[in-house]
């Protein structure tokens, strides 16, 4: 297990120390960085996100500047620590430091450049401010040039689903129908099915005016939870191409 630390450089220290060239390259394939891949060009430690997560509380004494530092990294592991320390910062303060964190994310998107990124920080950060505020950031997220930045919009709804507010996933994601990447046909699918978890008549009604402009991932993804007649039945709506 790695020890807590609590200046830069010693979590920088152990992050190294944990690393595996075998696992790096792994995880170099599994997130796509190959040239003209989505992640191209990231660079990998080698570290599973468990040891990762050990090492979020070594960070609460840390300036939000040094958080940032960590966030510049090459390194995917620690922009990964870097933005579960400002999940952690997020939910444990008062709205003054929470509309900081919420501001700087916003600021570094650039950064916040792969799935899992996006994926493990959106939701808290963005959704988690955005939850009892208004909302046409997302609007403006979602026609976004930045993948990611469109990827931000829409798993930050996965709050508003928990709360069970749906409307603005299912805005977003009629939005996004026809966006080009398949990365973010899975996103909308995804948080579709997070709908249709909660509220199947809401998601029904969505593919009964949508399904037939869905992509087919994002349809699939979308119901994945439905009886397999169901399911068969909804994609024969929207045949392979």
């Amino acid at each position: 297990m790695l020890a807590l630390k609590t200046t830069l450089p010693d979590i920088r220290r152990q992050l190294h120390t944990a690393a595996s060239v075998e696992q790096a390259a792994n995880l170099q394939r599994f997130f796509k960085t190959g040239p003209g891949q989505y992640g191209a060009g990231d660079v990998f430690l080698g570290i599973k996100v468990p040891p990762i997560r050990r090492l979020v509380p070594s960070g609460d004494e840390m300036a939000l500047a040094e958080v940032c530092e960590l966030l510049h990294s090459r390194y995917h592991e620690e922009r990964l620590l870097a933005l579960l320390i400002l999940v952690r910062r997020f939910q444990r303060s008062e709205p003054p430091m929470q509309q900081k964190i919420f501001e700087l994310y916003l600021r570094e998107t650039r950064y916040i450049n792969n799935w899992d990124l996006v994926d493990l920080s959106a939701p808290q950060i963005v959704g988690g401010w955005l939850l009892i505020r208004p909302r046409k950031l997302l609007d403006d997220l979602a026609r976004s040039e930045l993948l990611w930045e469109r990827r931000i919009a829409v798993l930050a709804t996965f709050t508003f689903i928990r709360h069970g507010q749906f409307d603005d996933t299912l805005r977003l994601c009629e939005r996004l129908l026809n966006d080009p990447h398949d990365l973010m046909h899975k996103a909308c699918g995804w948080m579709l099915r997070e709908v249709g978890k909660r509220e199947v008549v809401v998601l029904s009604a969505f593919l009964e005016q949508h399904a037939l402009a869905m992509p087919r991932t994002m349809l699939r993804y979308a119901i994945e939870r439905y009886p397999e007649t169901q399911r068969q039945a909804w994609l024969r709506v929207k045949p392979a191409a």
